[in-house]
């Protein structure tokens, strides 16, 4: 699993000297993971060293957002401004995401879910 986080720590690093080499106005992490995705894509020959250590991350993800919180928190002055628009976003955003799962589960899962539940209707 080390191997696999080094191979995030990577394609972060990389997500880094590129934003710094061409100045593009997204954040590095971005770009890293972007370049992973291609990688992947691509069947790089380390495509199975990284999903546990991706399995790993995305089981504790909510310790990663926690910092997100702590600092939006600390900071609330400089956003106290945008609060109605940040909160319509976050409440449309997570509306629009659970509504798009949803129709993405319906449409993979091919409608098997429900049907043919055996025994007589009465």
């Amino acid at each position: 699993m080390i191997d696999g986080l080094l191979i995030l720590l990577f394609f972060q690093f990389l997500g880094e000297v590129l934003i710094r080499l061409t100045s593009i106005p997204l954040p590095a992490s971005v770009v890293g993971m972007v370049l992973l995705l291609l990688a992947l894509l691509l069947n790089a020959p380390f495509s199975q060293r990284v999903a546990p250590a991706a399995g790993a991350l995305i089981k504790h993800i909510s310790l990663l957002i926690f910092p997100l919180g702590v600092g939006i928190v600390l900071q609330w002055h400089r956003y106290e401004d945008y609060a109605l628009a940040l909160g319509v976003a976050v409440v449309l955003g997570t509306l629009l995401s659970m509504l798009l799962v949803t129709l993405m589960l319906k449409k993979l899962l091919g409608g098997k879910h429900g049907k043919s539940r055996g025994g007589s209707h009465d």
